[in-house]
């Protein structure tokens, strides 16, 4: 099952990530940008995801993914639950989520970026 803490090694290893706790919520930044945080209780994820294509992504997968709470829904975002998720998968939308949000030289020197 996929943890609070497993993300973390994944987010504070990439570059220019780092942790902030926003009202007792963790989140993830990359300046003042987030691009991950957890809900309250940590079984879900909000991450940076296009918001052109969020729709089919929760059409498809309802049980795993949620769209983002109303007051979110202006931005690039959407939800996971993490007990529907594989270590694999999460690496996966971690770094996408990141790459959105960081200069794109900094995504390119990034190790799997040339599989882009």
């Amino acid at each position: 099952m996929v943890t609070v803490e497993l993300v973390r090694r994944v987010a504070l290893s990439l570059p220019r990530s780092y942790e902030a706790i926003v009202r007792d919520r963790i989140k993830f930044r990359v300046g003042r940008i987030v691009y991950l945080a957890f809900s309250p209780d940590e079984t879900i994820m909000g991450f940076g995801f296009p918001k052109e294509e969020r729709a089919a992504l929760v059409a498809a997968e309802p049980d795993k993914f949620l769209m983002p709470a109303r007051v979110d829904e202006r931005y690039n975002w959407v939800q996971v639950r993490l007990d529907a998720i594989d270590e694999a998968e999460m690496r996966e939308l971690v770094i996408d989520a990141w790459r959105m949000v960081v200069p794109k030289r900094v995504s390119a020197a990034y190790p799997g970026s040339e599989l882009d």
